[in-house]
């Protein structure tokens, strides 16, 4: 049984920082998902994909890994690089780009 651990990066519809500050465990499908014959819907036969386990750390979730005999992987976050600029700053005598329209 395979899992991957990682902190969940921020929907596109949030804007703020709510469920990212947890780490996730994810445990990955070994069985390939199947089309139904019937319905043409993609099913799988194996039930641990619907298992989400949150943890408020990392060291926690390694280590529900460790106890339980789960082959893990860490995925670190990657942090958003952003400039923290004013509204003010578009105006500003010493801008560096000059004002255009």
């Amino acid at each position: 049984m395979n899992a991957r651990i990682y902190r969940p990066a921020k929907t596109a519809m949030q804007s703020g920082a709510a469920k990212t500050t947890r780490w996730l465990l994810e445990f990955v499908s070994e069985v390939p998902r199947e089309i139904d014959p019937l319905m043409g819907w993609t099913s799988s036969r194996d039930t641990t994909q619907q298992v989400k386990l949150w943890f408020d750390t990392k060291e926690e979730a390694l280590a529900y890994a460790a106890r339980n005999g789960i082959a893990a992987r860490v995925e670190e976050p990657h942090e958003a690089k952003r400039r923290t600029i004013s509204y003010s700053d578009n105006f500003r005598f010493n801008r560096v780009t000059p004002w255009t329209h």
